[in-house]
C-alpha cells in the first residue's frame, strides 16, 4: 500500500481520471482516504469520484476553484504549517494544467513548505501520444482565444513554431478555430482533434487543417484537445518565402509586418522579402 508520506505537513497535487475511473492510481486512492484536507475544484465531483472508487474521504473537504482559489490559500498554508496534509485535486487531469493549482504551489514555494505530486492522467500527454504526429518536442498553449481576431493573432505566432502545439478548445468553437487555422497556417498543416479522451465515445480525427475544418462543420461534442504539427523548416531564400508572407497578409497583417515576422522566423532579410513580394506581384 503506497500511502502519501506523512512526516510533517505538505501539499499533495494529484491527477484524477479524465473519464475512466480505472485510471485512478493507488496513490490517489490512498491520498483521498488519508489526507487531512481535500481541496477540490468541485467538491461534489470529488465526493462522487470517491464513492465510485468505494472510498470514504475522512478529511475536511473544501472547495478550490478559480474564483475562491486566492482566498483559500492562506487557510491551506496554515493547515500545512500545522503538520497536516492538504490534497489538491481538480475535476479531471493534473492540477495547474489549465486548472486551479499553480497559485497554491507558488505560495508553498514562497513559504518554504513541502510539495509533492501524484502523477497520473493528463489530456495533454494522452493527445500527444494518440496524434500520430512528431511530438518529440512540444508546447502547450492552454485554451485557444475565444474571439476570432485574437485567435488569428495567436495562430500567427505559430506560423514558424517548429514544435508540436497542444491546445484545448470548446466544441462549439472548434469549427471556427480550425477555419481560422486554415486561413493563417494554410490548409496542409497536419493536426489531430482528440475528443472525449478515455471516455466511452473517445475519438481521434487526424488529417490536414483543411480536412479537419470540413469535418468540424458538422459539429463536435465533448472535451476537445487539438495537436498541431510543428512547422516545417522554411527556406531562407526570399523568393521562396513569398507565399508565406502573402498568407500572413491574407490573415490581416500589413506587408511590412508580415515581412518582419517571416524574417524573424527564417533569418531572411526583411528588405529582400519586401522586394521579392513586390516583384512576384508585378510578374502576375
Amino acid at each position: 500500500m503506497s500511502a502519501v508520506p506523512s512526516a510533517g505537513g505538505r501539499l499533495v497535487l494529484a491527477a484524477t481520471p479524465m473519464g475512466d475511473i480505472g485510471d485512478a492510481s493507488q496513490r490517489l486512492r490512498d491520498a483521498l482516504v488519508s489526507a487531512d484536507v481535500v481541496a477540490a475544484e468541485d467538491t461534489r465531483r470529488t465526493r462522487a469520484l470517491a464513492k465510485a472508487l468505494g472510498l470514504e474521504i475522512t478529511g475536511r473537504v473544501v472547495s478550490f476553484y478559480d474564483h475562491v482559489e486566492t482566498a483559500r490559500i492562506p487557510m491551506l498554508l496554515e493547515e500545512i504549517r500545522a503538520g497536516r496534509t492538504v490534497l489538491l485535486v481538480t475535476d479531471a487531469g493534473m492540477p495547474s494544467v489549465s486548472d486551479p493549482g499553480y497559485r497554491m504551489v507558488a505560495a508553498c514555494v514562497a513559504a518554504g513548505l513541502p510539495i509533492t505530486c501524484l502523477p497520473g492522467p493528463s489530456a495533454v500527454t494522452t493527445a500527444l501520444a494518440l496524434s500520430g504526429l512528431p511530438v518529440e518536442r512540444f508546447c502547450f498553449d492552454g485554451f485557444a482565444p475565444r474571439k476570432s481576431g485574437q485567435r488569428k493573432e495567436w495562430l500567427r505566432t505559430l506560423t514558424a513554431e517548429p514544435r508540436a502545439v497542444v491546445f484545448f478548445e470548446a466544441p462549439h468553437r472548434l469549427a471556427d478555430c480550425l477555419a481560422d487555422a486554415v486561413e493563417v497556417l494554410g490548409p496542409n498543416r497536419r493536426a489531430a482533434v482528440c475528443r472525449e479522451l478515455t471516455k466511452t465515445y473517445e475519438e481521434v480525427v487526424r488529417g490536414t487543417l483543411a480536412e479537419l475544418a470540413g469535418w468540424a462543420v458538422e459539429g463536435a461534442r465533448g472535451e476537445i484537445t487539438v495537436v498541431l504539427e510543428g512547422a516545417q523548416p522554411l527556406s531562407a531564400e526570399p523568393a521562396d518565402l513569398v507565399g508565406q508572407v502573402e498568407a500572413l497578409i491574407a490573415s490581416g497583417l500589413r506587408l511590412k509586418d508580415a515581412c518582419a515576422e517571416v524574417s524573424a522566423a527564417t533569418g531572411a532579410s526583411r528588405r529582400e522579402l519586401y522586394d521579392a513580394v513586390l516583384a512576384a506581384r508585378s510578374a502576375e
